[in-house]
């Protein structure tokens, strides 16, 4: 049974129902939205939406992690981050919303953590940075651990897998066997597959189809589709902002396959999707949403 976790004062109750993580990036090249979120009043009102759409935990990121994106050094990433996550925090309305902060820098992660984050989400699952794990054992802070080969730039030439699920797993294993040694509590701990990171098209199938097998690490399920060019390429659509209902189709597949949080641009709609697929597939049925 894995355990709840309490993030300010919200409980997150695993396998109850989906869990909505909206994607809040402050950078001026990310995938979809780069740049629309640049100023900290522009990422303020967007929070402000993605609350009152019904979001769950916000995930702020300063530094894009799209195929092939360029790294930006640790001052920029906390001149973007840090401004935003202090306004939230102040803001009467918004002020208790749970953030994350998106970085594989332990650096950034500290700051954020400091300045207001609630949780760490590493898109290196502790790989990029030597430091990572004792940072997040120290701040005693849920840690969100993704797969992901190589670095953004590298990680498309890194697809080469025998057994992809197989692979993931056992890498998610020894990160967090590795994370539980340095003093991360396993009851801390999410895991996320890491769909579009060091994936082909029909390996980000794949995955999605077997979300399940994740099951055996025993650990809450983090899962990212929204937008992303496996969708895209489905749809025959180049623009990320148009493929809303591909992204619908792809969330309520990762929901049926034992998702708990699923990352999402468009709050609202998925929020709408994640309810009526739990009532769909989730063992509670007909779920009390009064906590929203």
């Amino acid at each position: 049974m894995k355990k709840s976790l309490v993030i300010r004062g919200k409980n997150f109750d695993w396998g109850s129902r989906t869990y909505v993580m909206g994607v809040l990036n402050v950078t001026p090249d990310s995938f979809s939205d780069g740049g629309a979120f640049q100023t900290v009043n522009a990422a303020t009102i967007r929070a402000v939406e993605m609350v009152a759409a019904g979001v769950d935990i916000i995930d702020i990121g300063g530094e894009s992690t799209k195929p092939g994106a360029i790294p930006v050094d640790t001052a920029t990433e906390l001149a973007r981050v840090i401004p935003v996550i202090a306004a939230i925090r102040q803001d009467p309305i918004i002020g208790q919303i749970p953030i994350s902060i998106d970085t594989t820098k332990s650096a950034v992660a500290q700051a954020a953590i400091v300045a207001g984050a609630d949780t760490i989400n590493d898109v290196s699952g502790g790989v990029l940075d030597s430091q990572m794990f004792a940072i997040v054992a120290q701040l005693n802070v849920p840690y969100m651990m993704m797969h992901m080969r190589g670095t953004p730039a590298t990680m498309q030439q890194m697809t080469d897998y025998q057994d992809i699920v197989a692979e993931i797993i056992a890498f998610l294993d020894i990160q967090i066997d590795r994370a539980i040694q340095t003093g991360i509590d396993r009851s801390q701990i999410i895991i996320d597959p890491g769909i579009g990171f060091a994936k082909t098209y029909h390996q980000n199938i794949e995955l999605i189809r077997q979300l399940d097998k994740f099951q055996v690490l025993n650990l809450p399920l983090l899962v990212g589709v929204s937008r992303k060019s496996f969708i895209g390429k489905i749809l025959d659509q180049p623009d990320p902002s148009q493929r809303l209902w591909g992204t619908a189709a792809a969330c309520c597949a990762a929901i049926a396959n034992g998702a708990d949080i699923l990352r999402v641009h468009d709050v609202a709609e998925m929020v709408d999707v994640s309810r009526v697929a739990d009532v769909m597939w989730r063992k509670s049925g007909l779920i009390d949403r009064s906590d929203r």
